[in-house]
């Protein structure tokens, strides 16, 4: 379960004059599962600290059993979907300096196809999806400014580009992925000034409970490339929309 936060706990460790490694403290959202359990999985066995979120603690029964065996984890309670606990979630993390934050949280929302198309369904999606990342960063934005790294990376879907739609369909899905996109790259440029990097991640087709036992990687695919790009994130690349294994996607 959760453990108290503390500075030394939590924060990295820099030291580029001597060449050490940056020790970094990440920031996960919906870790319990698929990508962002895999995420932490990774990050762990590097030796970062993690900060890990989910909405239900005691049904993150792998999370737990992580947390259990190392004490470079901690979980909080967050569900992106509920506006008490987005502005609960800054008392939790208090004044903890954050390195890297990864906004995995996110949902596919109902397939409805045009014809069926429910207002307060799309409402839902754009909530998860597009705003409850950007409210988010807002509330973390001053523990990454205390933070190393400062690098801000936000998972969204190739079913975002508008250039690469092909196949139609997925409106709703698509148009908040789109969403977040163009928020996400707003933020690249009005951050950079302070030294930001900020990313859009494509995971991939991925055989998770949301991508389905069709996907083409696995989980543990994905995100090793997926931490191969935020490591080489930096200034000449910040702002773009990304695929797993590095390669840039039309918007």
């Amino acid at each position: 379960m959760g453990r108290a936060l503390t500075r030394q706990a939590l924060t990295g460790r820099l030291d580029n004059y001597l060449g050490e490694a940056i020790m970094a403290t990440v920031l996960i959202t919906g870790a319990n599962r698929g990508i962002g359990l895999e995420f932490t999985k990774q990050y762990l066995a590097r030796g970062e600290t993690i900060i890990a979120t989910c909405r239900d603690q005691k049904a993150a029964t792998e999370l737990n059993a992580l947390a259990a065996s190392s004490d470079k984890l901690t979980i909080l309670t967050l569900d992106v979907s509920d506006g008490a606990s987005l502005s609960g979630f800054a008392e939790q993390l208090g004044q903890t300096p954050i390195d890297i934050f990864i906004n995995n949280a996110g949902i596919y929302g109902p397939r409805s196809g045009f014809g069926d198309l429910g207002e307060s369904q799309w409402a839902e999606v754009f909530r998860v999806n597009s705003s409850a990342p950007l409210i988010l960063a807002q509330m973390v934005i001053d523990n990454l400014r205390s933070g190393h790294l400062k690098k801000m990376v936000f998972l969204t879907s190739k079913m975002g580009s508008i250039a690469d739609n092909q196949g139609g369909g997925s409106y709703i899905y698509r148009s908040s992925k789109a969403a977040l996109n163009a928020a996400v790259k707003s933020l690249s440029i009005d951050l950079a000034e302070e030294g930001f990097l900020v990313g859009l991640l494509h995971p991939g087709w991925v055989r998770t409970d949301m991508g389905g036992p069709n996907g083409l990687i696995d989980a543990q695919t994905s995100v090793t490339g997926l931490t191969q790009v935020i490591d080489k994130l930096g200034p000449d690349n910040s702002g773009n929309f990304f695929n797993y294994d590095g390669n840039i996607i039309p918007w």
